[in-house]
């Protein structure tokens, strides 16, 4: 397995020198300053690379841009308006330009509007730092009645449409406009910039469009770029929904493993793949993660590994940010699936024997606290959910490898 690490770009508050010193051997990254939609040209490409290259005394860092997250499709291309075809070309474009430049994993999602979704980017835990949560309750109170999308309350379970209701009543004005602020931060671009008139605007262009329909417009998007992507030797994996169920009365189809399978038959190349995040996926009870790993193994180009903690018993509920080996999903289990992957990938002869991981999200401790950087992205807590990993991953290796020896 390939330890990897998420960076945001020179403003990411957790540098190339910090990454190096955890110990990582690659990086994950992507132009956030472009325009979704547009080309991704050689010269931007060029200068990440260059980036994440340089220690920030200027001498070598020895460590490459590997694996993209995310090159976006535009929601234009999700819909199938406006612009689409000619982001569709471009991203053509920007597929053969990242293979020109070597990098050979490409990271995406087929959310529409919102990337992720979490009500508070700082909640506190027992041991005093903090993580990102999904409150039900809060959730329903920002649909209901911050956002009053029409028809918002049918959408949930009376008890927390109820619970909403209170919530937002004993909400002053400055609770109210930080919850939306939190829920915002999950839409392409920044937070600070969209107002509930451009949410509202942007669920309104999805009034029309349900799952089947959203689905035909996600393979017809594969149909053109997977070829692509073969041609340049580019695996392509998309990323599960975050949370993994609807949100906002917009169609999610990409939150169990059903849906990872109707889109894997309809295009079938080995180009076309899975990003298996584990805390994305883990929010819902319902969705077996090792299960997953050793089912469909062979198309999962790269892991997010991260745990959450799901507070209640239903399907659809609120959950947080747990510590990497502390939350509901086996992360023993879904990591001895991937090591016997990798056996069978190199006993087939593959040349992506190692899967690229990344300890995703982490909770804030220690100096995090004072850091303030991307929300879920702390330096500390990350290497200490890598340094978690890293653990277990050495002793399954090195028992794989005994049980080798042995036969």
């Amino acid at each position: 397995m390939r330890q990897t690490w998420r960076w945001f770009g020179p403003k990411d508050l957790v540098s190339i020198d910090d990454m190096l010193q955890a110990g990582v051997e690659g990086v994950v990254s992507a132009l956030h300053h472009v325009p979704s939609g547009a080309v991704w040209t050689p010269e931007e490409i060029s200068r990440r690379q260059r980036e994440i290259a340089t220690r920030a005394d200027g001498s070598p860092s020895g460590i490459a841009w590997e694996v993209v997250e995310s090159l976006p499709v535009s929601e234009d291309i999700k819909k199938q308006k406006g612009n689409w075809r000619e982001h569709i070309e471009n991203y053509k474009v920007s597929l053969r330009n990242l293979g020109a430049a070597g990098i050979e994993v490409l990271c995406y999602n087929f959310m529409p509007v919102l990337d992720w979704t979490r009500t508070d980017l700082a909640w506190r835990v027992d041991h005093g730092g903090t993580c990102m949560r999904f409150d039900h309750a809060d959730f329903a109170a920002f649909d209901i009645h911050i956002l009053q999308r029409k028809g918002a309350a049918e959408d949930f379970p009376a008890e927390i449409a109820e619970e909403a209701a209170r919530r937002h009543a004993g909400m002053s004005e400055e609770q109210k406009k930080a919850l939306a602020i939190n829920v915002a931060f999950g839409l392409p671009g920044a937070a600070e910039h969209m107002t509930l008139d451009d949410v509202r605007a942007h669920l309104a262009e999805y009034g029309a469009i349900n799952a089947d329909q959203l689905r035909r417009h996600f393979i017809a998007f594969l149909e053109e770029v997977i070829p692509v992507a073969e041609q340049e030797g580019i695996r392509m994996c998309c990323h599960p929904d975050d949370p993994p169920y609807p949100l906002l009365g917009l169609p999610r189809i990409m939150s169990t493993e059903a849906d990872y399978e109707a889109i894997l038959s309809a295009v079938d190349n080995p180009s076309n793949g899975i990003t298996l995040c584990s805390g994305s996926l883990g929010a819902r009870s319902d969705n077996d993660l090792p299960g997953m790993m050793r089912r469909h193994g062979a198309k999962v180009h790269f892991l997010h590994l991260r745990n959450v903690k799901r507070e209640t018993d239903a399907l659809f509920g609120s959950f947080h940010e747990a510590e990497h080996l502390k939350g509901n999903t086996d992360m023993v289990a879904l990591l001895a699936e991937v090591v016997k992957e990798e056996a069978r990938r190199k006993a087939e002869g593959r040349s992506d024997v190692s899967i690229p991981f990344r300890p995703d999200h982490g909770q804030d401790i220690l100096d995090d606290l004072k850091r303030k950087a991307q929300p879920g992205y702390p330096a500390i807590g990350r290497l200490k959910g890598l340094a978690e990993l890293r653990g277990i991953v050495t002793a399954l290796e090195h028992a794989e490898h005994g049980l080798l020896a042995r036969a």
